[in-house]
């Protein structure tokens, strides 16, 4: 468990770097683009380590496991992206933080298990607690926070599936299928959406790639160590990662109700531990 959660910080200390390494680059590339290439650099990063051990480390028998998680996790890379693109660092790292409250809907939904009325409670909480952050009205609620709650609800997805093969598939060839799918797919927009980077974009985007692999390595592992509803609260160290990168990089000062919200989140992933 206390081997899980290090690795749990450490994968998100590396994804709130990405992601600011991505708001970065998203003043001057696609999203498209970007999440093309952070999938086919992750794959150049672990093809090396994956032929060491020979051609069985490629060997499965879980692809169709394989395809879920990567298709979900791409749906959910997108939205990601796109609202790190429009969406104040803080803001968007805390929608990506909705996941650990679908992932009992998903549970229930997908393997029928069944959802304690106390983590029903914290479910409820914890979307109080977003709301309060995003402020709704009928003329505010912008687009960008609700595809970033739908990249909370895809990732849910994404590690469930994860919890289905880690008993046979081990981390690095989790993280190479997802980045091998993902690549191939995220290739079709490129048709329409490719722009070549610049010089220093390019060292941008290997920097995104390595952040993007130490982080879904240390995830992968910690989600084997222990179930994902127990390393569910330590991925909200990120919101802390990310409020920090947005207050010097750029200026973005949180508001009260995001700190009630977050404070409302919080409490409401510790209740969903009890």
């Amino acid at each position: 468990m206390v081997l899980g959660a290090l690795l749990m910080i450490a994968s998100e200390f590396a994804f709130a770097s990405m992601g600011a390494t991505i708001k970065l680059l998203s003043q001057t590339l696609s999203s498209e683009t970007i999440v093309f290439l952070r999938n086919g650099i992750v794959i150049l990063i672990l093809l090396p380590w994956m032929l060491r051990d020979g051609m069985q480390s490629f060997n499965t028998t879980r692809l169709r496991f394989h395809a879920l998680r990567a298709l979900a996790g791409l749906g959910a890379m997108y939205c990601f992206f796109y609202s790190l693109a429009v969406l104040p660092l803080a803001e968007a790292s805390l929608l990506k933080m909705t996941t650990p409250f679908f992932i009992p809907i998903v549970g229930a939904l997908w393997l029928g298990e069944l959802v304690p009325r106390m983590v029903k409670v914290a479910i409820l909480i914890g979307f109080v607690g977003v709301v309060i952050i995003l402020n709704p009205s009928m003329n505010s609620l912008s687009w960008g926070a609700l595809i970033g709650l739908t990249g909370g609800a895809l990732a849910a997805v994404a590690k469930t599936s994860i919890r289905c093969m880690s008993d046979t598939e081990p981390s690095t060839r989790i993280v190479f299928y997802f980045a091998l799918i993902g690549a191939i797919v995220s290739s079709v927009p490129m048709l329409w959406a490719w722009v070549m980077p610049s010089t220093s974009a390019w060292g941008l985007v290997l920097l995104m790639s390595g952040l993007a692999t130490l982080g879904q390595l240390c995830m992968t592992e910690a989600y084997q160590l222990a179930p994902a509803a127990q390393m569910g609260i330590f991925s909200y160290t990120a919101v802390l990662f990310s409020t920090l990168y947005g207050w010097l990089f750029w200026q973005e000062v949180v508001s009260y109700s995001f700190f009630v919200g977050a404070g409302l989140v919080f409490i409401a992933a510790v209740l969903r531990k009890s």
